[in-house]
């Protein structure tokens, strides 16, 4: 709950203020400018890798060391990252990059290039979920649409890999089926511990990819997770073996898009999402689809620690840690 009230404040920051107020306080915002920005626990790169943000992520700057910028995003999180991979903004900018139009990145990869063809020098690369805004009055050209990275930096993209951003959010829908659908996109990508992205996905990056690409939006971390939704209680927690018949009731008691957590004692360290028939498919080496029940092909050899399940489908903006996007401060501008 205290991190979802930090969050909560640092978004709210990113709205306009009265006019006066202490210069000390501008240009402490920003949006993330690459396709996929990469944070640190610490302010140098041999640190640990906490978390992945996409680009068109806005953020709060709360710490400088050198070319080292930390910040606090959406998710919410606070790391570190270079500042390359930023556009240091006020709030009067952080404010209209929000409200201003924009495409989101639904092909798996993309990259932006210098002119309306894929022969132009490449710009950038794009991974699903970026952002980037539209030009006012540019048509398609020859396939391509013209944008504009969060750091003005103009280019182009395969039409067929966005979409307009705002009727894209507005069509959105978690189901089973398109939750289900989603994350099988994911099959075969390696584990990154922090990896929130197609690069690379740690376990709660992973199911919090899969809801965001569904217009919806997760707390980063698997021990967030397992507190949002409805709790679905697994009555053999705690043995030391996996009893088949006490799988199979919870099982039954599950549906394709529910979350399933394992750890110890009351703390969630993994996390991985319901498909059916006593599987799930999850980040773990690399994203791949398990059975909890034992016997069952491809049975996983940690489901002695499962704990419970989460039926987060249908609970958005409830307070239980589930966000529509189209009622985020950190994606659209909130009456």
């Amino acid at each position: 709950m205290k991190k979802t009230l930090l969050a909560v404040i640092a978004i709210l920051r990113l709205l306009p203020v009265a006019a006066g107020e202490a210069d000390s306080l501008q240009r402490h915002f920003a949006v993330t400018d690459f396709s996929v920005n990469f944070l640190r626990e610490g302010p140098d790169f041999p640190e640990e890798l906490g978390n992945q943000l996409l680009m068109g992520t806005p953020v709060e700057i709360v710490g400088r060391e050198g070319y080292w910028r930390q910040v606090v995003s959406p998710d919410p999180y606070t790391a570190w990252c270079v500042e390359m991979g930023l556009v240091e903004m006020s709030r009067e900018e952080m404010a209209s990059y929000i409200a201003a139009p924009k495409y989101i990145v639904t092909a798996e990869y993309s990259h932006v290039f210098s002119g309306p063809s894929e022969k132009a020098e490449r710009v950038s690369d794009l991974v699903a979920g970026d952002l980037l805004r539209s030009v006012e009055g540019k048509k398609a050209k020859k396939g391509f649409v013209e944008v504009m990275m969060p750091s003005g930096t103009v280019g182009y993209v395969r039409k067929r890999d966005m979409e307009d951003f705002g009727k894209w959010a507005a069509t959105r829908k978690a189901t089973p089926e398109s939750i289900v659908q989603t994350a099988m996109q994911f099959l075969g990508v390696p584990y990154q511990w922090g990896g929130t992205s197609v690069k690379g996905v740690d376990c709660s990056g992973f199911t919090r990819m899969v809801w965001f690409m569904n217009g919806v939006l997760l707390p980063r971390n698997a021990s967030q997770q397992a507190r949002a939704g409805e709790q679905i209680p697994y009555q053999g927690r705690g043995a030391d073996t996996v009893d088949r018949d006490t799988i199979l009731e919870f099982t039954d008691s599950l549906r394709p898009g529910d979350l399933i957590f394992f750890g110890k004692g009351d703390s969630a360290s993994h996390v991985g999402i319901y498909i059916g028939d006593g599987q799930f498919i999850h980040a773990s080496q690399k994203v791949r689809i398990s059975s909890l029940v034992p016997g069952e092909k491809d049975f996983y050899e940690l489901s002695y620690r499962l704990l419970w399940g989460c039926r987060v489908i249908g609970e958005e903006d409830r307070g239980s840690g589930v966000a529509s996007m189209l009622k985020s401060r950190a994606y659209f501008p909130q009456e």
